[in-house]
Parts: C-alpha cells; structure tokens; sequence
C-alpha cells in the first residue's frame, strides 16, 4: 500500500467531535489544522476550492486559472492543467473557481469567463464540454463551486446571476433557483454588513432537497425541488457568531454539517460545525489568527 492510500485510510478514520483535521489556506499556505495547531503547511496563495481524492491527493487553483494536484507527503505538486493554455482558451480572460476529481483520472473543472464545465483526462484531453446559462457573464464571478452529482448532472453555484442551477448530462438546464433578497436592498463589501445573494456552495441531500450557501446573504438554506425554504439559519441565529460570507458546506458522517464563515472578522469563527435538527453548534475552528480573513475553503479530512 502506497503513503498515500495510507493516509487516504486515516482522513477516514472516526473521531469525536472535538477532533477535527481541517486543511484550509490562509496568510500564504496551504495547511492541515490539527488538534489545534499548524500540523502540515506549504506555500501557496488564495483558493476557492480544495479537494482530496481517494489517493490522499490535495487538488487546490493556482491563480484562479490552474488546477494542481499536491502529494502533501512530498509537498509538491505531482499534476496540473492550466486552462488558459488548453482546449480553446489561449488568450481569453477566464477563472476557474471550481473542479472535481470524478475518478479514473477525469476532473471537472467549472471555467469561468468561458462560460463552460469541462471533463478531461489526465493528459488534458477534453472529453466533454457543458455550456453554461450566464445573465450577467463575468470571468469573476460566472461561478463559484459546482460537483458533478450521482446521477450524472452538474449542480452550479452562479454568483454573479445570484443562483443556483442544475444541468443535465447533456447541458440541459433542469432546475433554477434565484437565490432571494428576502427584501433587502443589496449592499456592497465583504464583512457582516454587506449583502446580496452571492451565492458559493450548493450540495443536493439525499432527501431531493438542496442545501446552499448565500455568500454575502449571511444564510444557509435547504430548498426543495418546487424551491420552497424548509429550514434556514440566518446571520446571528447563532449564540455569539456572526455570519458574513457563508461559503463551503460539508455533511459529515454523523449527518452535522460544515459551514464556512469568511470575511468574519477577529473573534468569530472561520468554520462551524452545527446539528441541523438542534441547530447547535458543536466544534468551530477559530483560525483567525492563525489564517486571517479570507478563510473561503475548508475540507475537514478527519473524519
């Protein structure tokens, strides 16, 4: 068995709540947060998504335009694609805020600016292609993240028309939901005192329903597919935290969800880990220190 798989085998391991590793990126590294502490780092600049594969592979961007696959034993990168010199793009303004390994040596990579996911193998050869509805194209923020779903769809965060939209495997869009204002007037910046409906993360639950993030709208909410809220947690639902820009989600194996609060501020929480039916939180990383203001992806590896 290869380091890797080995460490693959431990990010799976069960622990209790009050024990979570968390690789994060944050005052120019890339980290593993470990029982309280800086366990594993390397330099690296901002992201809007981190991965791991079934290897042990950290798949992070490089300047919003590359994706890089990291050995973190090694601590360099083993494969990359960048996707202003592939497939098309050579000379266009685009951003890639969002992949997904697929297995098999496939990614997804959502392009931004180009309007398009992409499937391509590890030699950069382009497989499949799915264009995208844009009503207020931006190569910034056409997208934030986006997973290729169970069922073969894409399921797209789209910051800049304030939605998030479901396509089907052959670029069909099949599901639209207009992130709502709830009647506030937008206002700008990236602190709790902004707002709008940026939104950043979207995951489709096992019930049907969707769970997203509002990014600057300060919520989190679970729709269902006739795009009815059914629950909800709101900007200071919880005891002493404030949220501001609600980014990354993750569903634990105990069924708790990962929600990540950036542009926070000191003395709040850059993630939180909370009990949906409670609404309790139950762990939260207070990394301000540690990674500054602009904590905008997490991925808790253990469990």
């Amino acid at each position: 068995m290869t380091r890797l798989s080995l460490l693959a085998l431990a990010a799976l391991a069960v622990c209790p709540a009050a024990a979570r590793d968390v690789l994060l990126q944050g005052k120019g590294k890339l980290a593993l947060w470990s029982d309280g502490k800086v366990a594993w780092e390397m330099p690296w600049g901002g992201i809007h998504d981190i991965q791991q594969d079934q290897n042990g592979l950290i798949y992070v961007q490089k300047d919003m335009r590359e994706v890089c696959a990291i050995d973190p034993i090694e601590k360099k990168v083993v494969w990359s694609y960048d996707c202003t010199k592939n497939n098309g793009n050579e000379g266009k303004r685009l951003e890639v805020h969002a992949f997904q390994p697929l297995g098999g040596g496939k990614v997804m990579i959502a392009e931004s600016g180009i309007g398009r996911i992409i499937e391509i193998d590890r030699e950069g050869k382009l497989l499949k292609e799915t264009k995208l509805k844009l009503d207020h194209p931006d190569a910034h923020r056409d997208t934030r993240l986006a997973r290729k779903l169970d069922n073969g769809h894409y399921l797209v965060c789209q910051e800049g028309d304030g939605a998030v939209r479901e396509y089907d495997g052959g670029g069909k869009l099949v599901w639209d939901y207009p992130v709502p204002m709830f009647g506030k007037e937008p206002k700008g910046g990236h602190g709790p005192e902004a707002f709008g409906n940026s939104t950043f993360s979207a995951l489709r639950l096992k019930n049907g329903n969707t769970l997203l993030t509002t990014g600057n709208g300060h919520s989190v909410l679970e729709v269902s597919p006739a795009k009815e809220i059914v629950w909800k947690i709101e900007q200071n639902d919880l005891p002493g935290i404030t949220l501001a820009w609600v980014t990354t989600l993750q569903i634990l194996p105990n069924g708790n969800y990962i929600i990540g609060n950036c542009h926070a501020g000191p003395g709040q929480p850059v993630l939180i880990e909370l009990e949906p039916k409670s609404k309790k939180v139950v762990w939260q990383l207070n990394g301000y220190e540690a990674f500054g203001n602009d904590v905008s992806n997490t991925l808790v590896v253990k469990p």
